[in-house]
């Protein structure tokens, strides 16, 4: 019987560290890049190069030096929460008295330096449990009406339409394996099967594997040998919904 989502498993996340200091930076993103499901780990020295890209690309967590020159990093989680509300924001600092001031903005975490792995981790795990980290965790897919799919309430992008159909067909499976050769056979009705088609097929693949993977949903696509399916408890879709209330009758 097919569930409601809940994205079980490994949960892989985006990171953005932010320090003024090139050698602190350096040091953070170490202790980070030893955590497991960490995807990406992008570190900054600028606040205000950190901020264009946290509000320009999907990111999970930002961790964040709070004393910095120009923009210190209260000011900084100011600016993200109004540019990026999904992302979560750990403090870094060496001082103590900033708890206070963490604690009126609504962050996720609070480590003082020196960070070590397992303190970055266990702030990472609390997130992690968090229901609304979990629900921006599902890809939002709508099937009545216009096929359309959505990254925390935003439409994806695709480049190329054949993939979106290629994902609506693999959401219409419910989770099932689909070989190449179905999906030859969908996407290219009037086609027969050939290399040519099966290399046109490759592409459209790539394509929805690095759309997905853009929007940190990588979770989404299961491929195994020739054979393809979506993770259907990472995908919160209102034909899944509907399917579940039908059964139930």
């Amino acid at each position: 019987m097919l569930q409601l989502p809940y994205c079980e498993g490994e949960i892989h996340m985006k990171i953005v560290c932010v320090d003024d200091e090139v050698n602190a930076l350096a040091a953070i993103k170490k202790e980070v890049e030893k955590i497991e499901g960490i995807t990406e780990v992008q570190g900054f020295t600028s606040p205000q190069a950190a901020l264009q890209y946290i509000c320009t690309h999907s990111c999970d967590v930002a961790l964040l030096d709070i004393q910095m020159q120009g923009i210190d990093g209260l000011e900084l989680a100011k600016k993200i929460r109004e540019g990026s509300k999904a992302t979560s924001i750990i403090f870094l600092t060496g001082y103590s008295e900033y708890a206070v001031s963490a604690f009126h903005l609504h962050v996720s975490g609070y480590i003082l330096k020196p960070a070590s792995k397992e303190d970055i981790e266990r702030e990472l795990q609390y997130i992690k449990e968090q229901p609304l980290f979990q629900q921006s965790r599902l890809l939002r897919v709508q099937c009545f009406g216009n096929f359309e799919v959505f990254v925390n309430q935003t439409p994806l992008k695709f480049e190329r339409m054949k993939s979106k159909e290629l994902l609506a067909y693999l959401i219409d499976r419910k989770g099932a394996a689909v070989t190449t050769g179905e999906l030859c056979a969908v996407l290219w009705e009037e086609r027969p099967d050939s290399l040519s088609l099966r290399n046109q097929l490759r592409t459209l693949i790539a394509d929805l594997t690095r759309t997905l993977k853009q929007a940190g949903m990588q979770q989404v696509l299961i491929k195994r040998r020739n054979q393809y399916a979506v993770a259907v408890d990472c995908v919160d879709c209102d034909y899944y919904h509907f399917y579940v209330v039908i059964l139930q009758r």
